[in-house]
């Protein structure tokens, strides 16, 4: 097998990664809340009904900021009625996953579950069905110390400390006929724009996201992005980007490959930015918040549960089990993220818990980590510092979809205050390993610590409650460097994360 080369050098650099790049999603959708995250009668609830189980394995991920409440679910979502004393909340149809909204978990206690989950929330609000109103008196309500109507009913609710949350979203998927108050990019670009004034006008310290396209094949993509950009580019600081891949046709090949095309819709969309900002003559730059990102398989149960039982409180949606092949293309999705650090500050791996997601839980019983666990865990621990812009060469192969796929993808991430360095890499070969050769001569000084394989010889193993280490990382890769030249051996369709230390003395 012919080796696959990479080339450091500190001196060349991508961008500094923002820690928000490792974020996750949690919405009104299936068992993530109820069942998820908040369980009251599960043995191991807190004061709170949330799941201490579920918060310890969270805490693992060092997830740094989880979007909520939607998704699709916030376009008909009314956040009032999540907050106040629980026997008065209002019982609703989500009609967005024909389901029966409780609002036990509403802004106040999801707040408070972040806190305890030790990560920021990304507030979304209702630009479908709702508007400028209920966005701004949100923001209130979660961020002004008090003496105002919301301040002052957050503090009567229990909360005198404003929530302080940062990040917001202008809506959810604007572009897409399935969501509840979808509009044409005209009248999604006038509404932001209105909203985002209003809320910065309350909270001027605050971020926001715009919506993109809800993914790239949307046959407004492209437009959709230039006319929304015409009316909020000056007043939001980021455009949003879906996209969610599965296996097709048993298709592995082009399943492992798709990636490449996630790295050019990333560059796509800051094109258009770009092309907007020089339009307008501004200097400032917007940036991308990849906010919906994940491997998504849809069944017919699901679909069953939703047309012909609905109005259920939390079934089970889209939690089919994720495999070793899928924790492959989670791995190639944060490479593709990391490699776009310049442009990509925020991402959002949907969702967390149980609905398409790397924890799943039984009621009433345990939690565990699903194959794409690894991948997102390795990356947000490891991840940390400088993306360097890695020279990669490799053998490729090609089939009827592409006509080049690099058998080896990778980035290298350089954390000067900790004098580390780690390379994230896969093997996408489905039969035999890759030698890896790495001229880190520039680099000067550093040892390998771990070589981190995520490997299985079925690409359909997936773990369980019974088993939950089915598919489990282990740490007898071979990585080794001397003298500045790195070499080790890939196995076949593995995740690696060969990790550097500058040498002692």
């Amino acid at each position: 097998m012919q080796a696959a080369k990479i080339i450091a050098d500190p001196e060349f650099r991508i961008a500094e990664i923002d820690p928000r790049i490792y974020g996750s999603f949690i919405e009104h959708l299936g068992r993530a809340v109820y069942g998820g995250i908040y369980e009251p009668g599960h043995p191991t609830a807190d004061d709170m009904g949330f799941r201490r189980d579920v918060l310890e394995i969270v805490r693992e991920l060092r997830t740094p900021i989880v979007r909520y409440p939607g998704g699709n679910f916030v376009s008909g979502y009314n956040w009032r009625d999540g907050v106040g004393p629980k026997a008065q909340r209002p019982r609703r149809l989500d009609l967005a996953w024909r389901t029966l909204e409780t609002n036990e978990v509403g802004t106040d206690e999801f707040c408070e579950w972040a806190r305890r989950a030790g990560t920021e929330v990304n507030m979304a609000v209702n630009l479908g069905t709702a508007g400028i109103d209920e966005a701004r008196s949100l923001v209130e309500y979660c961020n002004h110390p008090g003496g105002s109507l919301y301040s002052d009913m957050r503090i009567a609710n229990g909360y005198a400390e404003p929530h302080k949350i940062k990040t917001w979203c202008l809506g959810n998927e604007m572009d897409g006929p399935w969501q509840m108050g979808h509009k044409t990019a005209d009248e999604y670009g006038r509404l932001a724009a209105e909203t985002a004034l209003s809320m910065k006008w309350v909270d001027p310290t605050i971020e926001l996201v715009a919506c993109g396209s809800s993914h790239r094949q949307m046959p407004t993509f492209g437009q959709w992005e230039a006319t929304v950009l015409d009316h909020v580019y000056e007043y939001v600081d980021y455009l949003s980007l879906h996209q969610y891949y599965r296996k097709k046709d048993d298709d592995l090949g082009t399943f492992l490959g798709q990636t490449i095309q996630m790295d050019d819709f990333i560059r796509s969309v800051a094109s258009i930015c770009d092309y907007v900002r020089a339009k307008k003559h501004l200097k400032k730059q917007l940036y991308l918040s990849f906010d919906e990102w994940n491997v998504w398989y849809q069944n017919p149960s699901d679909h069953e549960i939703m047309k012909n039982q609905p109005w259920q409180i939390a079934p089970p949606l889209f939690e089919k089990p994720y495999t070793h092949e899928d924790a492959l293309v989670v791995g190639l999705m944060l490479i593709t993220l990391l490699r776009n650090a310049d442009r990509v500050k925020i991402a959002c791996i949907a969702q967390l818990v149980n609905t398409i997601a790397p924890i799943t839980t039984v009621t009433g019983s345990g939690a565990w980590r699903q194959a794409t666990f690894y991948p997102l865990m390795h990356a947000s621990r490891y991840g940390r510092g400088m993306v360097l812009n890695l020279q990669v060469r490799s053998p490729e192969y090609a089939n009827k979809t592409f006509d080049s796929i690099p058998l080896l993808d990778a980035v290298a991430v350089l954390d000067e205050e900790r004098e580390e360095m780690t390379v994230f890499a896969v093997n996408r070969g489905q039969d035999n390993p890759l030698p890896l050769e790495g001229d880190l001569r520039a680099t000067g000084g550093y040892r390998v610590v771990e070589h981190t394989v995520l490997e299985h010889a079925d690409p359909l193993a997936h773990n369980t409650l019974e088993r939950p280490n089915e598919v489990v990382p282990h740490n007898r890769g071979d990585a080794r460097l001397e003298q500045g030249q790195l070499s080790a051996s890939l196995p076949p369709m593995s995740w690696n994360v060969i990790r550097l230390a500058k040498a002692q003395g």
